[in-house]
């Protein structure tokens, strides 16, 4: 008997996934483990892996599609079995629904033209996989029949992103009619008033976590300036120390370990905030807030207190990679006690992060930048950071969480006290 091939929840909180590429095809033979396809889920790119041995006999669901989980997107059997080749026994794939359209200034602008279909799913050309790209590059290629091996990559790594595939001729290749390319954040300008852009999966999770956290959670917020001058200077003298082989420790790297051990002498701030208690860690796992091509993702670092600086750097930069590259494993970017947002490397000299429920704090971190400060009767110049902390009020009240800033404050300003 043929078994149904479902769309599993590949992360603790999705609900829906993206067929971004099926791996087999129809007629291939597959056993219990091989990738089926690739899936985009709230918060990466992670493989559908088959559950039975047998022929991949029907796929239900094309490329691009959006289904729910638990919807039936293929069927494995043995070869010439008959199936249910329609899915009609799951609900239809689901696509994005416009937002509703504003009206037209004077004079009237022309009537918006109806949302095309789903475009059909163009094949890739077969060597394309090898090309290093993002998954969002990709997709876009394959919708605008670029050719990959044809495309400068500029990406860490010579890898391909999503600007590199915008501005590449379409592949001279023969193919079929092409489909109508997907809107992107830097889609040309149109005739039209606007384009609606489609939420990716990562967009509507976060636009799901953000609406569950700034409305009921009662946010506030603490802002302290701490002096960097030492922990630059240590800084300098460790990487140097390291030299070219051993890499780089960076000051989001020195933070994350003040941070940790400051939550080790102030539990109270390192917590979640359940539906009918308060659960106090006693393990000290720091969420680190990385960029993505489409949103925001947080990779942890697990005991963060009890590592060294260097296993800290190693650490953050492989996650922010693999972060980046859409390749994080689910027990990768959940569990985290306290987190940390930096925007200091974009020259953002202060702001306020919005908290990671069911964690009570976040800090966010400014640039370190060259100051003019009173030292004595005398200006001298000194290196700068601001910080702000943002607080769940049903968790750290304003003392608790100015206690934790001091302590904090004190480990950056005097490094060797991380050392107490």
């Amino acid at each position: 008997m043929a078994t149904k091939v479902h769309m599993e929840a590949l992360s603790p909180t999705m609900e829906e996934g993206r067929l971004v590429k099926w791996t087999k095809h129809e007629g291939d033979a597959v056993k219990s483990g091989d990738t089926l396809a690739e899936v985009e889920t709230d918060k990466a790119v992670m493989e559908l892996v088959a559950r039975a041995d047998g022929q991949l006999l029907k796929v239900v669901v094309p490329e691009g599609s959006t289904v729910p989980v638990g919807n039936v997107v293929a069927w494995i059997g043995k070869p010439g079995e008959k199936v249910d080749g329609d899915g009609a026994s799951a609900p239809a794939a689901t696509a994005p629904v416009p937002a509703a359209k504003p009206a037209p200034r004077q004079p009237p602008a022309p009537a918006p033209l109806p949302a095309p279909a789903p475009p059909a799913p163009q094949p890739v050309p077969a060597d394309s996989t090898r090309v290093k790209a993002s998954p969002l590059a990709r997709r876009i290629a394959k919708d605008a029949g670029v050719d990959l091996k044809l495309v400068q990559g500029s990406g860490p790594g010579g890898r391909v992103i999503k600007r590199d595939v915008e501005g590449a001729p379409a592949s001279s290749a023969p193919a079929a009619a092409p489909a109508a390319p997907r809107p992107t954040y830097h889609a040309p300008r149109t005739a039209e008033p606007y384009e609606d852009v489609p939420l990716t999966q990562i967009r509507k999770t976060i636009a799901k976590r953000l609406a569950a956290s700034i409305g009921p959670i009662p946010h506030f917020f603490l802002t302290t300036e701490i002096d960097m001058e030492r922990a630059a200077e240590a800084r300098e003298a460790l990487n140097t120390q390291l030299g070219e082989a051993g890499g780089k420790i960076s000051f989001n790297d020195i933070i994350i370990k003040a941070v940790a051990l400051a939550l080790v002498q102030h539990r109270a701030c390192n917590a979640w905030f359940q539906e009918d208690h308060i659960r106090y860690w006693n393990e000290v796992h720091i969420g680190m807030a990385v960029a993505i091509e489409d949103g925001l993702i947080t990779p942890v670092i697990r005991n963060a207190d009890t590592k060294s600086l260097r296993e800290i750097s190693t650490e953050s930069r492989e996650l922010a990679g693999r972060a980046r590259n859409r390749r994080l494993k689910p027990e990768e970017y959940t569990g985290a006690t306290f987190s940390v947002s930096n925007l200091g490397m974009f020259d953002i000299d202060q702001f306020t992060a919005v908290i990671n429920p069911p964690e009570a704090g976040i800090v966010a971190i400014g640039s370190v930048a060259a100051k003019a400060v009173p030292d004595g009767d005398r200006v001298v110049v000194r290196r700068r950071m601001r910080l702000t902390m943002s607080c769940d009020h049903r968790v750290i009240d304003g003392a608790t969480g100015a206690a934790f800033l001091r302590t904090l404050k004190q480990m950056l300003e005097n490094p060797l006290a991380m050392l107490l």
